[in-house]
């Protein structure tokens, strides 16, 4: 759960912190030995990656649908993947399993089977481009900093990413793909025009690709959109662009094109992705600061936590679980998913 700073939930926070739910995840550490029992609090959000989407038709009003973790099949393990800043926004990357809480539907997890700082797990990441006419005078810059930010992200041996542009329908340039040339050549062969259907874009990325990325291992996913957030043409509303993010496991990041001066509803649009999935929005004031955007992203990829754990009492029932995931020090704020969904 992101949290620009802890004021309105102390209350909250001196409930939980109360309830020794800090050496429950010190002690599930190892997994031999099982928690004891906790008092039933909010649950996290595990969004499983292998479970079969259940939203092949938009669904409506489910915004506040949110997952960070992800279950594995067979094992009904959650995998987390957040970040933590101090008050200034700068990462902090040297915590341990003992500086946080976590609550999954209300419970403390079962076990905790991992935690990892700096996590290297692999990255499939999705670059959505809009080229609608609203962005024809900025896009050919666009294109060269999305270049630049798959050059340095990309771990060939081990990550994949895939290429869409969108105007009024989806248009995937590439398939899953390490190549980076593949990559750059996809993103050069983008052509603005027509109008904007940026929530079916957000949809079919989750569902057509991210949704479908995982295997055996667990993996890191991530979705890079860069628009003005407006949107003339979707069939699917926001909230269900949303609630597909969270069945993918996909943290969004969203970079705005919108260089008025003044902030517009598309701004807001993106924010919410953004804030919803565990991720967060650039509003860049020039279209020239792009790159400073997309070494922020990477900054950030590379300073994430990775919690595998086990759930409490974990029913396979299609229900949606928050989380809440929090650091015992109220200096620093924890960036997460606010919940998954069970599979079914």
């Amino acid at each position: 759960m992101t949290r620009a700073g802890f004021k309105p939930f102390l209350c909250l926070s001196a409930v939980l912190l109360a309830l020794p739910l800090a050496a429950p995840l010190q002690a599930q550490t190892s997994p031999a030995t099982t928690a004891p029992a906790q008092p039933q609090q909010a649950q996290p959000a595990q969004t499983p990656a292998d479970a079969t989407p259940a939203a092949q038709n938009p669904p409506q009003n489910q915004a506040q649908d949110n997952s960070q973790y992800t279950i594995t099949q067979q094992v009904n393990e959650v995998d987390l993947v957040f970040t933590v800043t101090d008050r200034h926004g700068r990462f902090i990357r040297d915590l341990k399993q003992s500086d946080f809480a976590l609550l999954d539907d209300q419970k403390a997890p079962e076990r905790v089977y991992s935690f990892t700082q700096q996590t290297n797990l692999p990255l499939r990441l999705g670059v959505l481009i809009d080229t609608s006419t609203s962005i024809h005078t900025r896009f050919a810059f666009e294109q060269q900093a999305a270049k630049e930010f798959l050059l340095q992200i990309l771990k060939p041996a081990s990550d994949k990413a895939f290429v869409m542009g969108f105007d009024v329908t989806p248009d995937y340039k590439t398939a899953w793909s390490n190549n980076l040339d593949t990559l750059s050549t996809g993103i050069d062969s983008l052509r603005p025009g027509g109008g904007t259907a940026l929530f079916d874009a957000v949809y079919s990325a989750c569902r057509d690709r991210l949704l479908a990325s995982r295997g055996q291992e667990p993996v890191r996913k991530a979705m890079v959109l860069i628009s003005d957030g407006d949107d003339n043409q979707s069939h699917a509303y926001l909230d269900d662009a949303i609630k597909e993010c969270q069945r993918a496991e996909t943290i969004v990041y969203a970079i705005s094109t919108n260089v008025s001066p003044s902030r517009d509803r598309g701004d807001d649009v993106l924010q919410k992705i953004a804030e919803e999935t565990g991720g967060r929005a650039f509003f860049p004031k020039n279209i020239s600061d792009m790159p400073i955007s997309f070494e922020a992203i990477q900054d950030e990829l590379r300073s994430q936590y990775a919690l595998v754990y086990k759930p409490a009492d974990f029913k396979a029932d299609g229900a949606f679980r928050p989380i809440y995931l929090f650091c015992l020090d109220r200096r620093y704020s924890v960036r997460v998913r606010k919940g998954y969904f069970a599979p079914k």
